[in-house]
Formats: structure tokens, sequence, C-alpha cells
């Protein structure tokens, strides 16, 4: 039901994206978009990891380096049957964890240093887990997509904003599209992009929840883990980029009650009961 989920709202995010190339510039504006949207999705598939990764300085460990946490990786993806994916260390006082890497092959599991420090080794496997269920599903691939999806819908807005500054569109229904379309697509289009974005993101949260538990062995490992990092993240500030917030296993970024509601994460109570559930 959640692969269902997430095909329907990648069409989503499609049929917006084609509908505001539409209605901002007729069919020049769905070409220039789609071929933004191709160039971006590209260059995204290849060297979003090495981005990310050097974004929060994040360095590779050996064996040797971390014996511990590397051989927790090594056995759990033996155990959830996909190649053994690179191991990184981030410096940094926040427990928080993710996962990059365009296909199983190509992965990477990243961990603070805070989160090695409050977990127990349960615990640990627990989100270790979580992120191998990640690499194991291609949510990088998927959430990847449809962030770059949801940033060319934002892209043509501005397009279309600039355009009309300096009178570009002309109201010819063949060539520019319709003014008033524009307009509403200008204001509309991002925010319900941003939407469906969230949606995805929340539906792969669940899923990568349950692989996890299973991949860990016991639902209760990662059940308590959301616990303590849920209660570290919001003592402890993250300098992260609101872009790549939808990676980590729980949100990096405080807020109040506006950014819960636009969270690319769901809520952790109901994360720890549907886990708690399984347990039971």
């Amino acid at each position: 039901m959640n692969n269902l989920k997430t095909m329907v709202l990648l069409v989503a995010l499609t049929v917006i994206f084609i509908a505001a190339g539409g209605a901002m510039a007729g069919r020049h504006g769905m070409t220039i978009g789609l071929i933004i949207a191709l160039g971006m999705n590209l260059f995204t598939y290849w060297f979003s990891d090495k981005i990310v990764l050097k974004m929060y300085g994040a360095r590779e460990v050996s064996e040797a380096d971390a014996p511990e946490l590397y051989g927790t990786v090594r056995r759990l993806a033996q155990k959830a049957e996909i190649p053994m994916p690179r191991v990184y260390i981030i410096e940094g006082e926040q427990p928080n964890a993710f996962a990059t890497g365009r296909n199983p092959a190509h992965a990477a599991v990243a961990v603070t240093t805070g989160i090695m420090r409050i977990l127990s080794n349960e615990e640990l496997q627990g989100v270790i887990g979580h992120e191998l269920a990640h690499v194991k599903h291609r949510d990088i691939l998927i959430a990847t997509i449809a962030a770059t999806f949801a940033g060319a819908i934002s892209y043509l807005a501005q397009m279309a904003q600039w355009a009309m500054i300096f009178g570009g569109s002309r109201g010819d229904d063949d060539e520019g599209g319709s003014p008033v379309a524009a307009i509403v697509m200008m204001i509309v289009g991002p925010i319900a992009a941003m939407i469906v974005q969230m949606a995805i993101s929340r539906s792969r949260e669940y899923v990568a929840d349950e692989g996890g538990a299973r991949i860990a062995g016991n639902p209760r490992y990662l059940a308590e883990a959301l616990r303590k990092l849920d209660m570290a993240s919001k003592r402890i500030q993250m300098d992260a980029n609101p872009a790549t917030s939808h990676m980590f296993i729980v949100n990096p970024l405080s807020g109040g009650a506006l950014l819960k509601l636009f969270s690319t994460h769901p809520p952790i109570e109901e994360r720890i009961a549907r886990l708690e559930s399984m347990g039971r």
C-alpha cells in the first residue's frame, strides 16, 4: 500500500509539473522545465551522495577506525542481503543518522558522534537497520526524484514571475499560456509540490521503520532509539540544511507547530506506536 501511495504521489508531482509549465509558458515552459528537471535528476543521481557527505563533513571510517559500528553495519547488511555500504562518522553532538547513495551498490551510512554516545548497541542496531532499509528500498532515489521535481516546479514559478515582470507573457494560448493561470500556478504550484514531497517522505519513513525493525531483529530496538533521539534533538541544535533534513532518521531542525506541520518526518509518537505494535 505504501509503495502504491508513493507511485501515486510521484505521478501527482509529474502532473503538477506539467500543469505548471503549461500554465506559465505554454509548450515552451513545459519543454524548458522538463529539460531542467532531467538535468537536475541526472546530476543528483550521480553526485548527491558526495555532496551531502561533504556538506556535513562526514569522515569515512574503516573497521580498524570504528570496529563496533563497522561490524554492526556489515552484519545487518548481510542480513538485509545488500552490499556492504561505506561507513561515515560526522562530528556532531546531535544524535542522528542518514543513508545516501544512488543504489544499494553505491550506498553510504553516516552517523553522528552524538548518536554513538547515547544509544545502546541494540538501539544503534535499530537505527542502522532503518537506514539499511532505506538503501534496500531505494528510498534515496525516490526522495531525490521527488525533491528534484519540487525544486523544478519552484524554479518554473520563479521564471514565470520574472517573465511577467518584464512582459514576457503574451497570453497566446498556443505559445505563451494564460497570465491568470500563471499567477495561480506561481502561488499554488510550489506549495502543492512541497506537500506531495512531504507525503512521499513520510510514507517512506514508515516503511523504513518496519523494514529496519525486521533487519535489526526486534522492533523495540528502534522504538527506544527514536524516543531517545527525539528528546535529544529538541535539546541539541544541528546546523542542518533544510533541503537535506528529510534524509535524517529524525528531523534535525527544531521549531514550533508550523515546522511540525510541514515536516518531512511523521510524528515520532506515531512511529514509536507502530513499532511497539509490531513488537506485540
